[in-house]
């Protein structure tokens, strides 16, 4: 059965130009490997960028975007296939269950809300699917360092470190996706 890998990311650029073709590099090897991408639904920033690089690599991209976001995201109408939901919730929900695994790039608040919500799922047992952070520059340390506290002061179990893995270039996250899969 074929592999969705759900994409976390900016739907701005950043002004760093690496991290947009860290998305682009994504979407290509992801589609090479015949993985679908699920994302935001978004035709522009670091979402657009991931989109389409994988499209353009012939993979299955399926985009999941709140109604009121089609405007400001800019829905993305090239898509295997655009999923439109009511709200941020349901949109979280159909993303995580179309997903056999997660990769974490850098984002804004949106996607460190989607990061957290599906490390808490994760952390609940709604789920035992893979996280993977791509750390590029370091942009993630102080979500590392944030953790380590949270474990230090005792609102996070040590255990807890073992919920998603950190890598710091996106060849490591897509090896450790192909060991998932294939364990899988």
């Amino acid at each position: 059965m074929k592999k969705n890998v759900c994409v976390y990311c900016g739907s701005r650029e950043s002004n760093n130009p690496r991290f947009p073709e860290l998305a682009q590099q994504a979407g290509r090897e992801i589609a090479r490997r015949n993985w679908g991408v699920v994302y935001g639904g978004g035709k522009v920033g670091m979402m657009g960028k991931l989109a389409d690089a994988a499209l353009e690599s012939g993979g299955d991209v399926f985009g999941v975007i709140p109604t009121k976001l089609k405007k400001l995201e800019v829905a993305h109408t090239e898509l295997t296939d655009l999923h439109e939901t009511q709200d941020m919730h349901t949109r979280k929900a159909l993303m995580e269950s179309l997903s056999d695994a997660f990769l974490i790039l850098p984002g804004g608040f949106g996607t460190l809300d989607e990061f957290f919500e599906i490390l808490t799922w994760r952390q609940l047992g709604i789920h035992d699917k893979p996280i993977y952070l791509l750390n590029a520059e370091g942009y993630f340390d102080g979500l590392v360092k944030f953790t380590e506290n949270s474990i230090q002061y005792d609102f996070v179990r040590k255990s807890s470190l073992k919920l998603f893995k950190v890598c710091n270039e996106i060849d490591s996250c897509i090896e450790m996706l192909e060991r998932f899969f294939e364990e899988d």
